[in-house]
């Protein structure tokens, strides 16, 4: 299946070489066919892909993704009043699927956004984020596995939830 990022590129070019009607044919067919609105006047890194097709996707025109980041269907990168800066995405950026990049927040290099978190601050490089709103919840170094590589190797069960209330109330 041909993926929303290809359409992408190609509106991307017309819209550079200043050809005018074609970018926005593009981005049209691009709503249709995948209930997305990726404009062409944004930026996407090379190596930059989306989940399910890219389905669902919400772009601000001046929106910029860095290099080989993972964003999920449904993410959305809005705008955030008073503010004039957008959403801008770093390298190596994994954002789950359903979450909400809002305002003029910077999300640096090596970051896990986790599904559908709303992310209204900045954050810093390497951390891995979720909730909402947004709160630290670990490092990509505390990772035992690389979740940019997409691998699905890894055999058995996720733990269960453990039950920390005390155990003394009689």
């Amino acid at each position: 299946m041909i993926n929303v990022i290809f359409f992408y590129r190609i509106a991307r070019w017309f819209f550079l070489k200043k050809i005018p009607l074609i970018p926005n044919l593009i981005r049209l067919f691009i709503f249709i066919i995948y209930s997305s609105r990726i404009p062409h006047q944004s930026i996407i890194g090379k190596g930059t892909s989306f989940t399910a097709g890219g389905m669902g996707v919400i772009m601000h025109q001046d929106t910029q993704i860095g290099k080989n980041c993972k964003i999920g269907h449904g993410a959305k990168f809005m705008r955030k009043f008073p503010y004039k800066n957008v959403p801008k995405i770093c390298d190596n950026v994994f954002i789950g699927s359903g979450s909400v990049i809002n305002g003029a927040v910077i999300i640096e290099d090596n970051v896990i956004v986790a599904p559908n978190t709303v992310v209204a601050k900045s954050i810093k490089k390497g951390y891995i984020v979720g909730g909402v709103p947004a709160k630290i919840i670990g490092h990509i170094d505390e990772l035992d596995y690389d979740v940019m590589a997409n691998e699905q190797d890894k055999e058995g069960y996720i733990e269960f939830l453990k039950d920390k209330r005390k155990k003394d109330i009689i």
